[in-house]
């Protein structure tokens, strides 16, 4: 490929603004993020305040965005939201313990190696880099979990985020979530 045939393919398409969504999808994004997220903040805040356990981190919001506002796309099943949660914690733990003393290598290999691996299981959900990402930069509270970070917050968030997506993605009649399971 020549170089102006390459830079000509970053000038995008001419498609245009993505589509707006009507008054009622956005209700419906926001009201099922509000309770997801809270049920997730409420559970950590009722059973796990004082411990060394954490229930909630940044990539919920991520995961949020797609199973309450983007339910019909394939990154937001429950397929992808529980799998590359999981299969990225335990890489990015994995990456931790084995490279902790070359901190830039782990990051990058947590990440890189988290995205290989839900695309190789078909679980792919761009919060899960996130999670791989924390479990490498996050606190020494993080560290000190080791590979119960895979089970607290990297499944049991997920979910109690799947379990109120279940419930509020299917209120309207316009939503219906999953569009697959596995």
């Amino acid at each position: 490929m020549k170089i102006p045939e390459y830079l000509r393919k970053m000038q995008g398409t001419t498609r245009g603004s993505p589509p707006r969504v009507s008054s009622a999808e956005i209700f419906w994004s926001w009201t099922g993020a509000f309770l997801g997220i809270a049920a997730v903040a409420w559970v950590n805040h009722f059973f796990f305040t004082g411990t060394d356990l954490s229930l909630m981190i940044g990539s919920f919001g991520a995961t949020a965005v797609l199973v309450y506002g983007a339910v019909r796309s394939p990154l937001a099943q429950p397929r992808n939201l529980i799998g590359g949660h999981i299969l990225s914690a335990i890489v990015g733990v994995a990456c931790w313990k084995l490279l902790h003393p070359y901190p830039w290598l782990a990051q990058a290999m947590a990440v890189a190696t988290a995205i290989a691996l839900m695309h190789a299981t078909r679980t792919l959900h761009p919060p899960g880099g996130a999670t791989a990402l924390i479990a490498v930069i996050g606190s020494p509270g993080v560290h000190k979990l080791g590979f119960w970070y895979v089970l607290m917050p990297a499944t049991v968030g997920p979910l109690i985020l799947l379990a109120v997506a279940l419930l509020v993605n299917n209120i309207p009649s316009s939503r219906r979530y999953p569009e697959i399971w596995f």
